[in-house]
């Protein structure tokens, strides 16, 4: 049986297995989706060489930009983002042949246009500085948005830190995209740490977190009138993605 799965920690969020089983029923396929939670990403080695099943795997927090050197190819956008999301695995002479894809920004770019679709001029703050921070700048860069990284730690010159974020800060930045997991499940209550107060019906806000449907983030945005969308599509947009990757 061919086994697909998710690498990351905390996985017990993710509705990718619920997602992928019901394909493979429609589909009726013999295949199975797993979650592969471990802490240090010096197990990677040992997940592959242990599961000669494996045909693709998906790839979450935290380990998007740190599996990169277990690639023996990546494609274009992890090549410019340094983010992989899915990797199709391959057995050329017994030996496992990775190639590393980022299906992040195919679903990012297809969930956002219709969001923006009229907007000119828009700028974009971006919550955090990870691996799908990078994707979803990718996407901003293609589509000539001006953006800023907003960041806990800030290290280089687009960063700024999250007390910096001021009045004019959000009043500039009419989309904002959240690509960190607070506000994930279980930790429910927390939101990122922006004045939200200075939020209005011209905002939009993008969490790419869907569990839950709505994060606090979203719902302070909701409560000032912003448009508010969760990362539950650009997932399902990405997954199919990943789909056609693993069944070239």
């Amino acid at each position: 049986m061919d086994i697909y799965g998710l690498v990351g920690k905390n996985l017990s969020h993710s509705i990718s297995p619920e997602f992928f089983k019901e394909k493979f029923r429609q589909m009726d396929i013999s295949a199975d989706y797993k979650l592969f939670e471990f802490d240090n990403i010096d197990d990677f080695p040992d997940l592959i060489n242990n599961n000669p099943d494996l045909k693709g795997l998906n790839v979450t927090i935290p380990f998007k930009r740190s599996l990169g050197q277990y690639m023996d190819h990546s494609d274009n956008a992890v090549q410019i983002t340094g983010s992989i999301n899915t990797i199709k695995i391959e057995r050329i002479n017994d030996k496992p042949f990775l190639t590393g894809h980022n299906t992040d920004v195919i679903g990012f770019e297809k969930t956002l246009k219709p969001l923006i679709k009229g907007r000119k001029n828009l700028r974009a703050m971006i919550l955090g500085t990870g691996g799908s921070a990078n994707s979803v700048a990718y996407v901003l860069r293609k589509m000539g948005i001006l953006f800023c990284f907003i960041s806990r730690n800030p290290s280089k010159l687009l960063h700024s830190r999250y007390n910096w974020v001021d009045k004019v800060d959000i009043n500039n930045n009419l989309l904002i995209i959240n690509t960190t997991p607070v506000g994930m499940f279980p930790e429910n209550e927390n939101s990122p740490n922006i004045p939200y107060d200075y939020l209005t019906d011209n905002h939009i806000l993008y969490d790419l977190v869907y569990n839950p449907t709505e994060t606090l983030f979203l719902k302070k945005g909701r409560e000032k009138g912003a448009l508010c969308i969760n990362g539950k599509e650009m997932l399902e947009i990405q997954a199919n993605a990943s789909w056609k990757i693993w069944n070239k």
